[in-house]
């Protein structure tokens, strides 16, 4: 995606220092990303177009690095440095600026913050290594796409342009001292040794970490060094029999489009997989050198493919943030309206082109002054990065409530009057029903009959008293809720310090991480594990156990429920998930912990492994009682800390949109206990004999429809996940009803 400066010998008519066949070139990449981004489900491996830019990139700098050093035995850094500001930045620049402006106008407040963020990445082209930190940080599950996502390659290849350079100058200065060293020879050894350990890094990343390696640069190296490769290579490519080349050319063109219909994005990207695109690139670059008008350079120099090539930069630029724009206004488009966008992008495209790009790519004065070249391309970038950060700079001025100088009571509200609901236990060891309010506990009291067996199951819990109308927690009680804490837009920050502190493995580790939290010295070990939502209930643990006397220890990963179940994740089998649940079940049994606290948010096991569309609660039900069965066999009591109910939505989200009027933010809460684990992890509990639970929905959801916001605190931050702030405010609460649990089990 940068201007072509390439000098050769084909039959196909060119202008001096022009391929219009790589223009061409560029026209069918970029095709593919449109046709991809549309939504064509005949075209899954569309996004094979941006390996194909790689390609071309690294081609077309390298060979004016190259013609630069041959001609005058030095590279003016500052001039290559000019020359890419003046050709890139302005453009890159204005589109950022408008994209600000589209996301301020069509974009949840929510999401400003994070996507300002993004356009000032993507102003100082770093934005690759900010999605591929997102890619695996489960905290952003609820960031919608990037309007600036596709900037990603934009930075790898910004990087490559910034490092290159630098390589071959020291190549130069080694080959100052060396008359006899031939320069390409020499440098196709150093691209060697960039092509083949980033190739090899592609590989070994795609296949532990794929989230990350598709867009960190250095799995994306060897592929713009492919392209250097070739123009190394140019004096041999040009003494290519034409025969050879028209074969060469045409199986290289046909292997990259082949790779866009047949590739999708199950595949892990780049590694092995992106050999097809990258190397189908360079054979049809290659063969441009001789092929002549029997070869694709014949069909690629055609004048349409070479304008659409020439626009290239302008439309890939402008393509992403109008479809993100038009997704977040009518929601799905569907491939045809898809295609509409995609299409309408071609105008502002070639606007800009025609009134920004040419007049000062091609200005003489500036092309005369370095200088304002830099200048000029700095003050575009400086102008995306201050659109940016305005964007994140308007939620301060956005009127959400919040940061209000009072004291928030969160769940403390509903221990006043009559909001509090009774709590009912709901263990083996709950009293029965004959017991007085003031008797001691079966073990402790007095009595001539021996204390009655424990029941095989616990018994579901009875409806607790509903709470009085306008008491908080309550639908009526709403109206008192005229700020809170956190605020809505800060919700998804509002998390325990078990995430800053590393404690929660993602997606791609199968290796557990053991945190200390509680009281290090405590006389009882509480073995904490599962997914999210156990973690989100880690300050209310840390403060119990320092106060209890608890040593609690801490395995949890993002989007793994702790069971023997085969789980999917993206459609995939997790295997991560699988060998991370085995690891820790082995770790558990070994060093016998007094008890096991565990809960989850996912419902669904695979009933056959091999069939990732067989996900069902049932699954997960069987996988569950294994599971907890298999550990209190071994001598690990297990107590269940049931799911929240799942509001279905973002409910910080709807409270951002709509902070005068909050009873658009509430749902019902059968329907919310319908929609997580909290039905399958109540009916594996009821088939482990001798498993405790604990169930905390009242003082989550009091009444029949839950609110967003109680005591003035926001409940929910992320999908169904609560708020720490609200978490924190039920320390008092879940203490009343865990302790008795622990202690119980702990004492055997």
């Amino acid at each position: 995606m940068t201007s072509t400066d390439t000098r050769t010998s084909t039959g196909v008519r060119q202008i001096k220092g022009f391929r219009p066949d790589i223009e061409g070139l560029r026209a069918v990449a970029i095709g593919l990303v449109l046709i991809y981004h549309a939504g064509v489900d005949r075209l899954p491996g569309g996004f094979v177009g941006v390996d194909v830019f790689f390609v071309i990139s690294g081609f077309l700098i390298t060979g004016l690095l190259i013609r630069e050093i041959e001609r005058s035995g030095r590279i003016s850094l500052r001039e290559f440095y000019a020359r890419r500001a003046k050709r890139l930045l302005p453009a890159s620049g204005l589109v950022l600026v408008v994209t600000a402006v589209l996301t301020w106008l069509t974009v949840p407040i929510t999401q400003w913050r994070t996507f300002g963020l993004d356009i000032v990445g993507a102003a100082t082209y770093v934005v690759n290594w900010v999605l591929a930190g997102r890619s695996v940080d489960y905290l952003a599950e609820d960031v919608a796409v990037s309007p600036v996502q596709h900037f990603w390659s934009l930075a790898v290849e910004e990087q490559f342009y910034i490092v290159w350079p630098l390589l071959l100058v020291l190549v130069g200065l080694w080959l100052r001292r060396r008359a006899t060293a031939r320069l390409r020879v020499v440098l196709g050894l150093a691209i060697s040794l960039v092509i083949v350990p980033s190739f090899v890094w592609s590989v070994v990343m795609t296949a532990s970490r794929p989230e990350q390696a598709f867009f960190v640069t250095t799995t994306r190296l060897w592929e713009l060094g492919i392209g250097a490769f070739v123009a190394i290579g140019a004096a041999r490519w040009a003494r290519l029999p034409q025969r050879v080349a028209v074969v060469l050319g045409w199986l290289g063109l046909a292997t990259v489009l082949a790779s866009g219909l047949f590739l999708s994005s199950s595949v892990p990207w780049p590694g092995y997989a992106a050999l097809a695109p990258t190397l189908g690139t360079a054979a049809v670059i290659v063969a441009g050198y001789t092929s002549g008008r029997a070869g694709p350079a014949g069909l690629l120099a055609a004048r349409p493919a070479v304008w659409v090539g020439g626009l290239s930069y302008s439309l890939y630029l402008w393509h992403w943030p109008l479809w993100v724009a038009a997704t977040n206004q009518w929601g799905d488009l569907g491939a045809a309206r898809g295609l509409l966008v995609m299409a309408a992008s071609f105008v502002p495209a070639y606007l800009s082109y025609r009134f920004v790009e040419n007049p000062i790519r091609f200005s003489r004065p500036i092309a005369a002054s370095p200088r304002t070249a830099l200048s000029i391309g700095g003050n575009f970038s400086l102008a995306g990065a201050v659109a940016g950060l305005a964007l994140v700079a308007a939620i301060a001025t956005s009127g959400v409530p919040g940061g209000d100088d009072r004291e928030p009571g969160g769940a403390a509200a509903l221990a006043s009057g009559d909001a509090a609901p009774t709590a009912t236990p709901t263990t083996d060891d709950a009293p029965s029903p004959e017991a007085s309010p003031d008797d001691e506990s079966p073990s402790d009291a007095p009595s001539s009959e021996p204390p009655p067996e424990p029941p095989s199951a616990p018994s579901p819990s009875p409806e607790p008293p509903a709470p009085s109308p306008g008491a908080p927690g309550t639908l009526e009680g709403l109206a008192g809720e005229d700020w809170w804490e956190p605020e809505a837009v800060r919700a998804t920050e509002d998390v325990p310090a078990l995430y800053d502190m590393g404690c929660q493995v993602d997606q791609s580790t199968s290796e557990p991480v053991l945190c200390e939290f509680g009281d290090p010295e405590g006389d009882v070990t509480v073995a904490v594990s599962g997914d999210s939502k156990i973690a989100q209930w880690m300050s209310a643990l840390d403060a119990i156990g320092q106060e209890r006397g608890w040593r609690i220890q801490s395995y949890t990963k993002s989007a793994c429920a702790f069971s023997s179940g085969v789980q999917t994740d993206e459609g995939e089998v997790y295997t991560s998930c699988v060998e991370w649940n085995e690891r820790v079940r082995a770790t558990l049994v070994a060093e016998q912990p007094d008890v096991l606290l565990t809960s989850q948010r996912i419902d669904k096991a695979l009933a056959d492994p091999a069939d990732t569309s067989s996900g069902s609660s049932e699954a997960m039900v069987d996988a569950l009682v294994e599971t907890w069965s298999h550990l209190q066999d071994e001598g690990v009591p297990v107590v269940v800390l049931l799911d929240n109910p799942n509001p279905g939505f973002s409910v910080y989200e709807c409270v951002a949109e709509h902070p005068e009027d909050l009873v658009e933010c509430t749902f019902d809460r059968e329907a919310g206990l319908d929609d997580g684990a909290y039905r399958v992890q109540t009916e594996a509990a009821a088939q482990v004999p001798g498993l405790r639970t604990v169930d905390m929905t009242d003082m989550v959801c009091p009444d029949t429809t839950c609110v967003p916001v109680i005591g003035n605190v926001l409940v929910y931050r992320q999908t169904s996940h609560l708020t720490d702030t609200y978490v924190r405010t039920l320390t008092a609460a879940l203490a009343e009803r865990l302790a008795p649990q622990v202690e119980q089990a702990a004492a055997g």
